[in-house]
C-alpha cells in the first residue's frame, strides 16, 4: 500500500488486505488479526506523509466495514458485538491507547456510516444504543478537548441530523409491511373462492377453461420493481437507505447518565447536556429547526459579509436622499451640535463692530494674565543670576574708592 500510486490499484489493494479477516475461521483469529492492524496503524501513523494520507483513509475504512461484516455474518450476535467494541475501544477511542488524534478522529467520523452500510435494515434501535456506548463513555470520561469535539460532532449530531431520513425509512418499511399483509389477505380470500367453485362443480362435467398468463387477480398489489444503478446512487447521496434507527428518548437518557457523573468534567457536561436537549426534542418530534420562524431562521443562515453589504447599502441610499432634499428644498433647521456650533459662529462673524473689539480685548486680557505670571517669574529669575553675578563687581569697587 505504501507504494502503490494509482488510484484504482490502490482501492482493489485496499479491499484485498481488508478482505483477509473472512480468511481466519475462528472468532479469536479474527480480532487478533484487527488487532494487529490497528496497533500498526497508530505506530506507523506519524510517518506517513500528507501525500499518503487518503488511502490509508480508504484502508482504515474498509477494514471497519469488512470487521462490521464479519459480525453480520454471525447473525449481529451480542457476545461477538461486545468483543468487537472492546477491542476498538482499547486499541482507538480509550484516552490511554496509544492511538493518534489523526486516527481517532477518523474512526469517529466514519463508524455511524460504515455502520449504517452494512447494517441500517437490520439493527434494531437496542443494538445500535450498545455499539454507539462506548462513545458516551468517552464522551464523558475524557479531558482532552478534540475527542469530546469530535465525538459530539461525528456520532451524536449525526444521529440528530440523519433523523428525518430514520422516520423516513421506517415509514417505508411500515408501508411494505401493509402491502405484504394485503397480499396475503388477498391469496387467502382468492384461495377461499377456489374452494367453493370446486365444491360447486364437483357434479357438473369438466369444462376446459383457459386463463391468460398476464392476468392477476383481483386485489393483489404488484411490487414494485428493483430500482436502476443511478436512482439508487441518488438515494445514497440523500442519505435514505442507510440511517440507522434510534431510540431517541433512551440515548439521552444514557448520555444524562454519564454526563451526570461527578467525575465527568465541567465542560464536558455542559456540552453532552445540549447534546441531550436536541434528543430528547427529537423524542417529543419536535426536530431542530421546527420552532424557528423562517425569517430568523434565514438571518442565521447568511452570511456575514451579505449583511454588511446590505448595512452599507442602505447608508449610501439614505445618504443620497438627504442630499438630493439639500438641493431641491430649503435647508432644514440644525439638529446636530456641530451644526450649531458652526451656525453660532457664522453669526459671531456678522456682529457689529463695537463687539468684536470687546470679546478680542477679552481673550488678550485672559492671555495677558496667564502670561504676566510666567513674565514675574522670570523677572525674578533673571534678578537673581544678575545679583549673583554682580556681587564680584561691588567688592571691586569698593576696593578701588579705599586704595583712592
Amino acid at each position: 500500500m505504501w507504494m502503490q500510486d494509482k488510484p484504482l490499484l490502490q482501492e482493489e489493494l485496499g479491499r484485498t488486505i481488508s478482505q483477509l479477516i473472512h480468511a481466519f475461521q475462528t472468532a479469536e483469529a479474527q480480532y487478533l488479526f484487527l488487532q494487529t492492524f490497528w496497533q500498526t496503524m497508530n505506530r506507523e501513523w506519524t510517518g506517513i506523509d500528507r501525500l499518503r494520507l487518503d488511502k490509508y483513509y480508504m484502508l482504515m475504512r474498509m477494514v471497519l466495514n469488512e470487521s462490521l461484516k464479519a459480525l453480520q455474518m454471525r447473525g449481529w450476535e451480542e457476545s461477538q458485538c461486545e468483543q468487537l467494541l472492546k477491542l476498538l475501544t482499547a486499541e482507538i477511542l480509550h484516552p490511554d491507547s496509544q492511538a493518534p488524534h489523526g486516527v481517532k478522529s477518523h474512526f469517529t467520523e466514519i463508524f455511524l456510516e460504515e455502520l449504517g452500510k452494512v447494517g441500517a435494515k437490520e439493527l434494531t434501535a437496542d443494538q445500535n444504543l450498545r455499539f454507539i456506548d462506548p462513545f458516551c463513555r468517552i464522551a464523558a470520561r475524557t479531558k482532552d478537548p478534540r475527542d469530546l469535539h469530535d465525538i459530539a460532532r461525528g456520532i451524536f449530531e449525526t444521529i440528530v441530523e440523519q433523523a428525518p431520513f430514520a422516520i423516513e425509512d421506517l415509514m417505508n418499511e411500515l408501508d411494505e409491511q401493509e402491502e405484504e399483509e394485503e397480499e396475503e389477505g388477498a391469496l387467502s380470500e382468492e384461495g377461499d373462492l377456489e374452494q367453493m367453485e370446486e365444491e360447486d362443480t364437483e357434479g357438473e362435467p369438466d369444462v376446459p377453461t383457459t386463463k391468460p398468463a398476464e392476468t392477476r387477480p383481483k386485489g393483489s398489489i404488484r411490487r414494485p420493481e428493483p430500482k436502476t444503478g443511478e436512482e439508487a446512487a441518488e438515494n445514497d447521496e440523500d442519505g435514505a437507505g442507510t440511517a440507522l434507527q434510534f431510540d431517541y428518548e433512551a440515548v439521552a437518557n444514557r448520555l444524562f447518565e454519564m454526563a451526570s457523573q461527578q467525575s465527568t468534567p465541567s465542560q464536558n457536561r455542559k456540552r453532552l447536556y445540549k447534546v441531550v436537549r436536541k434528543l430528547q426534542d427529537l423524542a417529543a418530534g419536535v426536530f431542530p429547526e421546527d420552532d424557528i420562524p423562517e425569517k430568523v431562521y434565514a438571518y442565521r443562515h447568511e452570511g456575514r459579509l451579505e449583511r454588511k453589504m446590505k448595512k452599507r447599502l442602505l447608508k449610501s441610499q439614505l445618504q443620497n436622499k438627504k442630499g438630493k432634499g439639500g438641493t431641491e428644498g430649503p435647508r432644514p433647521a440644525p439638529s446636530s451640535r456641530t451644526e450649531r456650533r458652526k451656525r453660532k459662529g457664522r453669526t459671531d462673524r456678522v456682529q457689529p463692530e463695537g463687539a468684536a473689539p470687546k470679546e478680542q480685548g477679552r481673550a488678550r486680557n485672559r492671555r495677558g494674565a496667564h502670561s504676566s505670571r510666567w513674565g514675574k517669574s522670570r523677572v525674578r529669575a533673571r534678578v537673581a543670576v544678575e545679583a549673583t553675578f554682580q556681587e564680584p563687581k561691588k567688592k571691586k569697587k569698593r576696593i578701588r574708592e579705599s586704595k583712592q
